[in-house]
C-alpha cells in the first residue's frame, strides 16, 4: 500500500492534470463511467453521468460496498443538501479507513457536481481497489501492473510496453495481452502496426464479448489524442489483469493436480510391474517344484544319469535368471515403498499371495525341494550302480552254475549200473561219491545266487521277474539234483555188495581232483569277479585279500603236483598191468582239464594285479579331486563369509556424499563380481567330482551348495545396500533435504546405535532427537503401550508413527522418514482439495467439462474414471466429489 504522502501527492498532481488537458477529461469520463458500471451491474444498477449520479452519495456508497465486500453505514434517504453531504462523507470516510488520504476532495465539491473533484475521487477509488493490490515480483500498484504487462508481452517483438500512454496507442499491446492468455480468440499475426483503429477496436470488442471486460475507452480518443490519458489506460488495463489472474490461479492449480496425478500414475505402473513379476516368479516356482518333487525313474542307470544331466542343466541355465528376477522384485518393491512414503501415500500392499515374504517363502521351499532332489538323485545313482553290479554278479555265478549242472539230471537218472560187472559197479559208486563231493562244494554257490537275488528284490531292481525266474529254476534244479543224488546212492549201495574191486588210484584222483577243480573254479571266479569301491581304503582291502590269495599258490602248486603224480601212477600201473583203457571210472575230470584250469588260474593272477592297480590309480585320482575341491572351497568359503561380515557393517562406516557412497558400493560390487571366476572354477571342479561319482569329502566342511547359497546372499546383500542409498537419494531430491542434513542424521543415528544393529531402542531414539535439537517437554504422564516410559505425550506420538508395529525399536529408514517430514515441505490432501476448489470456482463439486478444460487429456480421464459422484444437494447431474477423490489418493478414505 502506498504511504499517505504518496497518495496526497498523486491526488494533487491528478487535479493539476485535470485542469490542464480537457481531452484527458473526456477520456477519463468515458473510462471511469464504464469502470464504475462494470462493478455496479453486480448490484443491478448503473450510472450515466458521473457528475450527477454520485451527487446524493447513494450509488457512491453502493459502489464501495461492491468493491470492498464490506457493509457501509446506513445512508440518509432525505433529498436535502445536508443529507447528500452526509452520504458522501460516509463514502469518503470509508475510503480514508482503507488507508487512503484524500487531499482537496470534499463532500461539498462532489454534491455540487464538480467534475474535476469527482473524477479525482473515482481515480483514487480505482487506485485503491483495482491497482494498489497488484503485486508482481515484489513490485506493486502501478509498477507491478507495468511489469505484468511487460512480462506478458515480452514474446511479441513489435510490442514494447514502457508506460501507460504511448505504448498502448497502436492497440497491439491490448491484442498481445489477449492473445497471450487466449490465443483462440484473436489472430494476432494478421494485425498491422500501421492500423491502430482496427487493432484497438478488435481488442475492445473481444474483451467485451469473451472476457467480460466492458469497453471503457473509444479507439478514436486514443488514436486522435497526441498522448492518451495514462489513468484511463491504467484503469482499463487493470481489468485485463484481474480477468486473467483467475486463469493464472487455475493454471497453478492444474499444475499441482497434474503433478499429484502423475505421481499416482507412475506408482500404479510400478505396482502393476511388481504384480506381474511376482506372478511370473511364483508361477515358475509352482511349475518347477512338481518336477523336482518327482522321485520316479525308469529304474536304469542310463535313464537316471539322463535325469541327473537335466537337473544340472536346470541349475546352470534355468535358475540363475530367476535369481536375478527375485533380486529385481525386492529392489522394485523397496523403491515403490520409498516413493509412496516420500509422497505421503499409504504403503503398497500386494495382492494375497504376492507379498515379498510370500515369494521368499516360495523360493525357500523351492531350494528345499531342490536340495532334497539332488540328495535323492545321488542316492538313486548309488543304488542303481549297486544293483547293476549285483545283476552282473548274479548272471556270472548263474552261468557258472548252469554250465556245471548241465546234464547232471540225465546222469543221475541213468541206469548204467545195471547188467555190468563188479568192477564197473564199484567204479560207478566211487564216481557217485565224487559227484556228491562236487555237489556239496556247489552248495555255497547256489546259496550265493539266492542271496544275490534276494538283495536285488530288496533294492527293487527293475528286472526282478527275470532274476526271480532264473533263481527259481536253479533252486528247483538243485532240489531235484539232491533228490536224484540220494536215489542213485541208494541204488549203488544196494549193488555195492556185488562189487569188490575198484581202482583206488582213480578214486583217489577223483577225490582230490574234484575239490582242487572246485577250488580252481572258485579261484577263477574270484579273479574275474567285478568290484565297486569308493575310497583308497576299500581298494587297499581288495589288494590285501589278493596278496593273501597269492600266498596260497605255492600250497596249491604242491596239490597240483600231487594230483599229477596220481595220474602218472595210474598210467604207470596201467602200462605195467597191461590195462587197455586209461579212463577214470570215478570222475569225468581228466588231467588235461586240471592242467588247463591251473594254467588259467596262473594267467589270471597278473591280470587281477593289473585291474586292482588301475582301480587304485583311479581312487588316487578321486582323492586328488577331493583335495583340489577342498583346497579351493576352503579359500572361497571364508572369503564369502568375510565379505558378508564386511557388508553387514558397511552402512555405519561409510562416509562422504550419498553419490560417493553408492559409487563405492558399486565399486565394491564390481570387486565382488570380479571374484566370480573363482566360483566358476569351483563349479568346474565340482562337476568333475560329481562325474567321477565322488560323494564324500572329509577335507572340507563346504559343499558346492553352501558356496552357491553364500554367493547369492552376498550379491543380494550388496544390491540391498545400494538400493537403500538410492532411496535416500530419491528422498533427498524429492524432499529438498541437503547432503549435510542427511550426513548429520546418519552420524547422529550411528552415534546412538552402540550395537551397530541399524536400529535404536526408545531411550536411545529420544536422546538422538534431543541431540538434533528436537524439543521434548519433560512430561512423564504419557506412555505408549508396548514401550517403557521414555518421555512425554509428544514422544509417545512420535513413537507410534515411527514404530507402528510395536517392535520396540526404530529402524534407520523410519528415523530418516520422520526427520524428512519434519524438515521438508510436501504435498498434502488439503493442498490438493484447495487446488480442485480453484478449478471448480469455489463450488463443493466439479463437473467433467471443468476437469477436461484444465487438465491434460490422460490425467483428466484418470480423474473422471475414479472420481465418485457428488452426493450433496443443489448440484447439477454428473457433478463429481473432488474432496473424496483427493482423500482417497492419500489413503485417508476408501471410495
Amino acid at each position: 500500500m502506498a504511504s499517505d504522502d504518496e497518495n496526497e501527492y498523486d491526488q494533487e498532481e491528478d487535479i493539476d492534470e485535470f485542469l490542464l488537458d480537457p481531452a484527458w477529461e473526456k477520456q477519463q469520463r468515458k473510462t471511469f463511467t464504464a469502470w464504475c458500471n462494470s462493478h455496479l451491474r453486480k448490484a443491478g444498477t448503473s450510472i450515466e453521468n458521473i457528475d450527477e449520479d454520485f451527487k446524493n452519495g447513494l450509488k457512491l456508497m453502493l459502489l464501495l460496498e461492491v468493491l470492498s465486500g464490506d457493509k457501509l453505514p446506513k445512508p440518509d434517504r432525505g433529498k436535502m443538501r445536508f443529507h447528500k453531504i452526509a452520504n458522501v462523507n460516509k463514502a469518503l470516510d470509508f475510503i480514508a479507513s482503507k488507508g487512503v488520504r484524500l487531499v482537496s476532495i470534499g463532500a461539498e465539491e462532489i454534491v455540487d457536481g464538480n467534475a474535476k473533484m469527482t473524477l479525482g475521487m473515482i481515480w483514487t477509488i480505482i487506485l485503491r481497489f483495482a491497482i494498489q493490490d497488484i503485486s508482481v515480483e515484489e513490485m506493486s500498484a502501478k509498477e507491478g501492473l507495468l511489469l505484468w504487462c511487460q512480462r506478458k508481452t515480452q514474446p511479441y517483438k513489435n510490442v514494447n510496453v514502457q508506460n501507460f500512454h504511448m505504448s498502448f496507442k497502436d492497440g497491439l499491446a491490448f491484442c498481445a495481452l489477449i492473445h497471450r492468455h487466449r490465443p483462440d480468440l484473436i489472430d494476432y499475426h494478421s494485425l498491422r502496426r500501421d492500423d491502430p483503429m482496427t487493432n484497438l477496436n478488435t481488442a475492445f470488442e473481444i474483451a467485451d464479448k469473451y472476457l467480460d471486460i466492458p469497453k471503457m475507452v473509444d479507439a478514436e480518443d486514443i488514436v486522435e489524442c497526441a498522448k492518451p490519458d495514462e489513468k484511463a489506460i491504467m484503469a482499463y488495463v487493470s481489468s485485463y489483469y484481474h480477468a486473467f489472474s483467475g486463469a493464472q490461479q487455475a493454471e497453478t492449480a492444474a499444475s499441482r493436480i497434474g503433478r499429484v496425478l502423475g505421481m499416482n500414475q507412475d506408482n500404479e505402473r510400478l505396482m502393476n510391474e511388481y504384480e506381474k513379476l511376482a506372478s511370473d516368479l511364483l508361477e515358475w516356482i509352482n511349475r518347477t517344484k512338481p518336477w523336482l518333487e518327482n522321485r520316479k525313474t525308469d529304474g536304469t542307470l542310463k535313464g537316471t544319469q539322463k535325469k541327473l544331466d537335466e537337473f544340472r542343466d536346470y541349475r546352470r541355465s534355468h535358475k540363475p535368471p530367476k535369481v536375478q528376477e527375485k533380486a529385481k522384485l525386492e529392489t522394485n518393491f523397496n523403491t515403490l515403498q520409498t516413493k509412496l512414503r516420500l509422497n505421503n501415500r499409504p504403503a503398497y500392499v500386494p495382492t494375497d499371495g504376492k507379498m515379498v515374504s510370500d515369494v521368499a517363502n516360495a523360493w525357500k521351499g523351492l531350494e528345499l525341494v531342490e536340495k532334497g532332489f539332488e540328495e535323492w538323485m545321488l542316492s538313486e545313482m548309488r543304488r542303481l550302480e549297486r544293483l547293476d553290479h549285483l545283476a552282473q554278479k548274479f548272471k556270472h555265478k548263474s552261468d557258472i552254475h548252469e554250465e556245471w549242472s548241465h546234464g547232471k539230471e540225465e546222469m543221475l537218472r541213468s541206469n548204467d549200473y545195471k547188467n555190468v560187472g563188479l568192477h564197473e559197479i564199484k567204479a560207478l559208486r566211487k564216481k557217485h561219491e565224487a559227484f556228491e563231493s562236487d555237489l556239496a562244494a556247489h552248495q555255497d554257490r547256489v546259496e550265493q545266487i539266492a542271496a544275490i537275488a534276494q538283495e536285488l528284490n530288496d533294492l527293487d531292481y527293475h528286472d526282478c521277474p527275470a532274476i526271480n525266474a532264473r533263481c527259481q529254476h536253479i533252486c528247483d534244479q538243485w532240489d531235484r539234483l539232491g533228490s536224484l543224488t540220494q536215489q542213485r546212492r541208494k541204488a549203488l549201495d544196494d549193488t555195492e555188495r556185488q562189487l569188490e574191486q575198484i581202482d583206488r588210484l582213480h578214486l583217489e584222483f577223483a577225490k582230490r581232483a574234484a575239490p582242487f577243480n572246485n577250488w580252481m573254479d572258485g579261484a577263477k571266479e574270484d579273479l574275474v569277479d567285478m568290484f565297486i569301491v569308493h575310497t583308497i581304503e576299500e581298494i587297499q582291502g581288495l589288494l590285501d585279500a589278493h596278496e593273501h590269495f597269492k600266498s596260497t599258490l605255492p600250497e596249491a602248486d604242491k596239490e597240483y603236483n600231487s594230483i599229477t603224480g596220481l595220474i602218472n601212477e595210474v598210467l604207470r600201473l596201467c602200462k605195467e598191468q597191461g590195462i587197455n583203457t586209461t579212463s577214470n571210472p570215478y570222475t569225468t575230470l581228466t588231467m588235461k582239464d586240471i592242467s588247463q584250469k591251473w594254467g588259467d588260474v596262473r594267467s589270471l593272477v597278473p591280470q587281477r594285479d593289473q585291474t586292482l592297480h588301475d582301480e587304485l590309480l583311479r581312487q588316487q585320482a578321486n582323492e586328488r579331486m577331493r583335495r583340489q575341491f577342498a583346497q579351493k572351497a576352503n579359500v572361497v568359503g571364508p572369503w564369502i563369509e568375510r565379505q558378508m561380515e564386511a557388508i553387514a557393517t558397511i552402512g555405519t562406516q561409510m562416509t562422504g556424499t550419498l553419490e560417493n557412497q553408492i559409487q563405492k558400493l558399486k565399486q565394491y560390487e564390481q570387486a565382488v563380481n570380479a571374484y566370480k571366476p573363482n566360483i566358476d572354477e569351483l563349479e568346474n571342479i565340482n562337476q568333475g567330482v560329481q562325474e567321477a561319482f565322488v560323494y564324500d569329502n572329509p577335507h572340507t566342511p563346504y559343499t558346492m551348495e553352501t558356496i552357491r547359497v553364500g554367493w547369492e546372499q552376498l550379491l543380494t546383500s550388496i544390491a540391498r545396500h545400494i538400493n537403500e542409498i538410492e532411496n535416500q537419494i530419491l528422498m533427498r531430491e524429492a524432499k529438498g533435504i541437503t547432503e549435510s542434513q542427511l550426513q548429520e542424521f546418519r552420524a547422529c543415528f550411528n552415534h546412538f546405535d552402540k550395537k551397530r544393529s541399524l536400529q535404536l531402542e526408545p531411550k536411545d531414539f529420544r536422546a538422538c532427537l534431543v541431540s538434533l535439537g528436537y524439543k521434548l517437554p519433560d512430561d512423564r504422564r504419557g506412555s505408549v503401550p508396548g514401550y517403557k516410559k521414555e518421555g512425554n505425550e509428544e514422544f509417545d506420538r512420535i513413537m507410534r508413527h515411527v514404530d507402528p508395529n510395536r517392535t520396540g525399536y526404530v529402524t534407520f529408514q523410519a528415523f530418516l522418514d520422520f526427520m524428512t517430514r519434519e524438515t521438508a515441505d510436501t504435498d498434502s490432501v488439503e493442498q490438493l482439495i484447495s487446488s480442485f476448489k480453484v478449478l471448480a470456482a469455489d463450488k463443493p463439486y466439479i463437473i467433467a467439462d471443468e476437469v477436461r478444460r484444465e487438465l491434460p487429456p490422460d490425467q483428466a480421464e484418470y480423474c473422471l474414471q475414479r472420481m465418485p459422484p457428488y452426493r450433496g444437494s443443489g448440484a447439477p447431474p454428473g457433478a463429481l466429489d473432488y474432496n473424496a477423490f483427493a482423500a482417497s489418493l492419500y489413503g485417508e478414505c476408501d471410495m
